[in-house]
């Protein structure tokens, strides 16, 4: 498995009640494989179309969402829609915001917050999470 942002491959995150997510940086070709039911896309300008159900994130690269409130809302639908459908989460690099969106899904899903950023590095990205306040978020980020 090549790590998101590395390479032309996405990763896939085992969440520990079994549930899968693709990672990916929208920067490399869409991987080889079936294509997600759903995708959330963080960037700071709206995502390129695609051809699945998506939504949007404004998520500044490096820093944290612009609405905390709205980031909340759609992690939670999209930990839920990955109970039942393929479901990707991608930024420009793959890493940061997809590193950091990936271990609030991991918090959701009964990981620690405060080791929510290692569970993601050890089975995605050992880079995700790039910055302080993104692992910040993250310790501060509530199931």
């Amino acid at each position: 498995m090549t790590p998101a942002g590395y390479g032309n491959a996405a990763a896939v995150l085992t969440l520990p009640s079994g549930r899968l997510v693709r990672g990916r940086g929208l920067r490399r070709p869409l991987p080889a494989g079936p294509e997600p039911g759903f995708g959330l896309y963080l960037l700071k300008r709206p995502p390129p179309p695609v051809a699945w159900e998506s939504r949007w994130l404004r998520w500044p690269d490096f820093r944290l969402p612009t609405d905390p409130w709205a980031a909340r809302e759609l992690l939670v639908e999209t930990w839920h829609r990955a109970a039942e459908e393929r479901v990707e989460i991608a930024c420009y690099g793959g890493v940061g915001r997809t590193g950091t969106a990936l271990a609030c899904l991991a918090v959701l899903d009964g990981v620690p917050a405060g080791d929510a950023v290692e569970f993601v590095r050890r089975g995605y990205c050992p880079k995700a999470v790039e910055t302080p306040w993104q692992r910040r978020f993250v310790r501060h980020f509530t199931a």
